[in-house]
């Protein structure tokens, strides 16, 4: 199994190397993680493991989800994810996972949801420079301009950039380099920043992606 875990967005900070270089970082709080159930290619015709994160209240859970982590002994779970696997799952069901399973890592990926920023117009969204803010100029200063073609084809193509919902959105960055492993505390530290708000839920697995030889 590729080394996965669920945590949190701490936020961020900087740390110093040994040769005394500075690093922006994203502290992660990764783990326990509990196994809540095993999928296996006989039973579910795919191969995976059901992680849980964060216990919640009982009174806060629905029936189903209590009887769902009853089967291995658990607390409802907060933050549940499904991780797809390309063989037979070396953990069982009810095992717990900790931060320490990234000893060794160098680079993972991480998955979060971007900050929703609400109905947001072209220039905020996607960067548009607007017109010049300058005499002579009409009055749509943010506006996005023409969008369509007034003859062939006498519509709007579809992706062009417009107004609309900002962030609140899936998001994944690669490759983002492992500064420091603190398995006691399970903190994970890495480069740079990371989608979401503090506290917002992340899923942190080893990456795949291999630098070229140019990088």
């Amino acid at each position: 199994m590729t080394p996965t875990l669920l945590g949190q967005k701490i936020g961020m900070t900087q740390v110093f190397d040994d040769e005394g270089n500075v690093h922006p970082v994203t502290v992660l709080k990764l783990g326990p993680c509990q196994v809540l159930q095993v999928r296996t290619a006989e039973k579910d015709k795919y191969e995976a493991v059901q992680l849980g994160y964060l216990d919640k209240p009982r009174k806060s859970a629905t029936k189903a989800e209590r009887g769902h982590v009853a089967k291995v002994g658990a607390e409802p779970k907060r933050f549940v994810r499904e991780v797809r696997l390309d063989a037979p799952a070396e953990h069982e069901a009810g095992a717990v996972l900790t931060a320490d399973i990234f000893d060794g890592v160098k680079a993972v990926d991480i998955i979060g949801t971007m900050k929703g920023r609400g109905y947001s117009g072209t220039m905020k969204r996607h960067g548009f420079g607007g017109l010049e803010a300058t005499h002579g100029v009409q009055r749509s200063h943010r506006a996005p301009g023409s969008i369509g073609c007034s003859a062939y084809p006498a519509r709007v193509i579809k992706g062009r950039k417009m107004n609309g919902q900002y962030g609140n959105t899936r998001s994944t960055v690669r490759n983002v380099k492992v500064v420091r492993l603190d398995a006691e505390q399970s903190l994970l530290l890495v480069r740079g920043g990371v989608p979401g708000p503090n506290g917002g839920m992340v899923m942190v697995r080893e990456t795949n992606r291999k630098k070229s030889k140019k990088a």
